[in-house]
């Protein structure tokens, strides 16, 4: 890894420590709880794929005529990962998105999928984000999560989305998660093993094959250039701000169902 890339990786501990050790994992205990967070973990799930194909489309042509773009590494790099994310095997060995994968993990599960449903079938009919949000009841920090995406989206800047990407994303699963699902895997495995597959696959490909490929697509993006380092830095730093956030609603809607239970 280059220099730039660990000074980032340094920079981000604190705020990683914070997700990997954050309250809400201590307080999943059974399959209500595990439904709420999930309810609030799709929204990144969703917006992680949104951000996969704003790369994709910035480094890529992906329109007709077609004309060479960008270098032909990272082309490489984001439609390998493309490939991956867009059309895994699932639990069946269909091909799905990550996202779809998530959804039926939440069905079987018993977790509510009306919201993050209506919330993009309303965006599928050209309503706004607000609007969208309105008609979905999106919990605030959700809401807050994805705008960030977006704004890193909408900047149109490859260096930004490759840096969030990479160090902001979905590689923060702590063991103890991981323990909690196992166990309620063991006790209801006709609602929890999709989403035990989820992780594991999650962990296989998003972990080691697909982080090196981003990490090799951020390193390339901004190249030499001090300033675009320190910019996806601070993004960087932000889009873990947001996921604190976000795991911080979780925990206070699975706190508030228990103390009216």
């Amino acid at each position: 890894m280059n220099g730039p890339l660990e000074n980032i990786q340094a920079s981000i501990i604190p705020l990683r420590e914070q997700i990997i050790n954050h309250k809400v994992y201590a307080v999943i205990e059974n399959l209500e709880d595990l439904r709420i967070f999930m309810e609030y973990h799709v929204y990144a799930v969703w917006d992680f794929m949104s951000l996969l194909k704003s790369l994709q489309i910035n480094l890529t042509c992906t329109n007709v005529p077609w004309f060479p773009v960008g270098s032909g590494s990272t082309r490489a790099l984001i439609n390998e990962i493309v490939a991956g994310e867009e059309s895994d095997l699932d639990a069946n060995g269909d091909k799905k998105s990550h996202f779809e994968m998530y959804l039926d993990a939440m069905q079987q599960c018993g977790a509510n999928t009306a919201e993050i449903t209506n919330f993009i079938e309303s965006l599928k009919v050209n309503l706004n984000f607000e609007q969208a949000y309105e008609v979905a009841n999106t919990p605030a920090e959700a809401r807050s999560f994805v705008d960030y995406t977006f704004e890193i989206i909408n900047s149109g800047e490859a260096h930004l989305q490759a840096s969030t990407f990479t160090f902001g994303r979905e590689d923060l699963i702590p063991n103890m998660f991981l323990t909690i699902v196992n166990d309620l895997n063991a006790k209801f495995p006709d609602q929890i093993s999709l989403f035990k597959y989820y992780l594991d696959r999650h962990i296989e490909v998003d972990g080691d094959h697909h982080s090196h490929l981003a990490l090799a697509m951020t390193s390339e993006l901004c190249g030499e250039n001090e300033a675009y380092w320190k910019a996806a830095e601070a993004a960087t730093i932000e889009s873990l701000k947001k996921r604190i956030e976000l795991w911080d609603g979780a925990y206070n809607k699975i706190c508030s169902i228990k103390k009216s239970t």
